[in-house]
């Protein structure tokens, strides 16, 4: 059967289970909006190409499923890197759609046209220029598998516009290639031999902590990973992108690690005798000096890709390969341990940093206290922006279950949060996002609400509005004597009237009983709400740790 590229592009999406994609439409992709126009796919149209990716991405991580999106050429193709690079940096899968200029006019400089396969390069997993519209399937099957598999990440397909409009001869995937089953990891000798040494030093430990990183989530180890920590009766400590891969709930968890991570963690951290960490890439907002983060313990890296061991922090047991594998063949091995020696401190620095109560004025952690006692134990998913209000609610949300936590860890993209909360409600629509956003990063994407009330989206979004870029300020304050260079907001945003502009209910908060009235609204209602929270500008985000210094060096602030 003859069909058309930009046809084939269905055919190939629907082999592949995808049911919902998000873009935005431009000359030359017009082939393909044009299929999309029969209806097999719900296409949902955001108001820029840079929410169309972000949402894409936030569906990946609620569902675990790879996130699709698509472009037009040039300013359209150029408007999804930002996207690319935040979905690269925190290994999301997505495959990522873009029209290009006919084959006879590449490189020709032809209107709209641009290299988007070389800019892409350094922060995709893999990209396609299609020059033969046979060859369509098999690229879109592949970038399938090269983005949700080993480590996930972003694909981009560049397809001339003569490419999607070209006929040629469609093979559907045949079934039993289609369900054939995928390649089983194997332990290797000296992979087994490692775990034994691991297991070894486990069983050794008397002040043993597990890290769980972003990779828990992405490899879906969950249950693996907390029977291990059980098994190992150690404290358990997470990473920005590993929130919700061990339930806040669970009696062994100490809360957050890193540059504003929770004191109990960050000292259980330092005082360890014996590190296991699976799926985290020790980044610099982990390990604070790097040079000095293993000293006096050993350290086990798990991990999918190789080239993160010994990257960052040297590693003295390092097991690469499939995450869920390595730890289920860990836990197999060990023995049952009792509870280490130094819980008893541990629970001694629970006491002494437990979180004082609030006072009785409008506070970010007040607010986010409230929200986490009024969401626990029910399907909430919790996608924030970037700054001050991510690392409160990073701090106080109580973040139960894996792929229920969707914030941008290693590009750290302001913007972010309301398109990902969009995609990740789109995915989920059982469940309740809702989107954690400042009064900066809010206006960079905020048209997005557009999106929300047009799709009928119930999504809650909570602005914390505190008339400046607040880590900025809390930077400039810290470190530059105060000097706030543009990082002060003095003219007021009415986003009350801003959301009213795209027909959503705001409602703007200045003391505790309003904010409670609020949000019960808005829970209750299945509309999609905003919620601002107006907040003294001083208010700043602690602990901190001094920079490039170890985690036990706190900021006196």
């Amino acid at each position: 059967m003859k069909i058309s590229g930009a046809q084939g592009i269905i055919e190939c999406l629907l082999e592949q289970g995808v049911d919902t994609v998000f873009g935005y439409p431009g000359g030359r992709i017009l082939p393909l909006y044009d299929a999309i126009y029969e209806g097999k796919i719900r296409h949902i149209l955001t108001v820029h190409e840079q929410g169309a990716i972000h949402a894409a991405d936030g569906y990946a991580r609620a569902s675990g499923k790879v996130g699709v999106c698509i472009a037009t050429s040039g300013p359209g193709a150029t408007n999804l890197v930002t996207g690319l690079a935040n979905a690269y940096l925190d290994s999301v899968p997505l495959v990522v759609i873009t029209g290009q200029v006919s084959t006879d006019l590449i490189g020709a400089d032809a209107f709209q046209e641009v290299d988007i396969t070389g800019i892409t390069m350094p922060i995709t997993k893999h990209n396609f220029l299609v020059k033969d519209a046979a060859t369509l399937p098999e690229i879109m099957r592949f970038a399938f598998r090269i983005a949700s598999s080993g480590r996930p990440g972003p694909v981009l397909i560049d397809i001339p516009s003569d490419i999607q409009t070209n006929l040629f001869t469609f093979t559907k995937e045949e079934d039993q290639e289609k369900n054939k089953p995928k390649l089983q990891w194997e332990l290797s000798e000296l992979g087994s031999s490692l775990i034994d040494k691991a297991v070894a030093v486990l069983e050794s430990a008397k002040q043993p902590v597990m890290i769980v990183g972003g990779g828990v989530v992405s490899s879906g180890a969950y249950e693996q990973v907390v029977a291990l920590a059980e098994k190992m009766n150690a404290p358990v400590v997470s990473t920005l992108m590993g929130l919700g891969s061990f339930s806040s709930e669970h009696p062994l968890f100490l809360g957050l690690t890193g540059m504003h991570g929770h004191k109990r963690a960050n000292l259980a951290v330092h005082g360890a005798d014996v590190v296991i960490a699976i799926g985290s890439r020790f980044n610099d907002r982990v390990t604070g000096n790097k040079f000095k983060y293993a000293e006096g313990k050993s350290l086990i890296h798990i991990d999918v890709d190789p080239a993160e061991l010994d990257k960052n922090v040297s590693t003295h047991i390092p097991l690469a390969g499939d995450v869920k594998q390595l730890v289920t063949t860990l836990h197999e091995r060990m023995k049952p341990l009792n509870p280490c020696p130094w819980w008893k401190v541990i629970q001694e620095w629970k006491q002494e940093f437990a979180a004082k109560p609030d006072g009785n004025d409008l506070s970010a952690t007040w607010m986010l206290r409230q929200v986490a006692e009024r969401t626990k134990g029910k399907p909430f998913i919790f996608a924030t922006d970037v700054g001050q209000h991510q690392m409160w609610a990073a701090q106080n949300l109580h973040i139960e279950s894996p792929r229920s936590w969707i914030t941008s860890g290693g590009l750290g993209t302001m913007g972010f949060g309301l398109p990902a909360a969009i995609g990740a409600q789109v995915a989920m629509p059982t469940k309740r996002v809702i989107a954690i956003v400042g009064d900066g990063g809010i206006k960079m994407t905020g048209c997005e609400l557009f999106t929300a009330a047009s799709q009928g989206l119930p999504l809650i979004t909570i602005i914390v509005d505190n008339s400046s870029l607040g880590m900025v300020r809390q930077l400039q304050q810290l470190f530059y004597k105060q000097r706030y260079s543009e990082s002060l907001l003095p003219v007021p945003m009415d986003f009350v009237c801003f959301a009213k502009a795209f027909g959503i209910e705001g409602t703007l908060t200045t003391t505790q009983e309003e904010f409670l009235a609020a949000f019960s609204a808005a829970v209750e209602s299945n509309c999609p709400r905003v919620i601002i929270v107006k907040i003294p500008t001083e208010q700043i985000v602690t602990p901190m740790l001094k920079p490039n210094s170890p985690l036990d060096t706190f900021m006196d602030i």
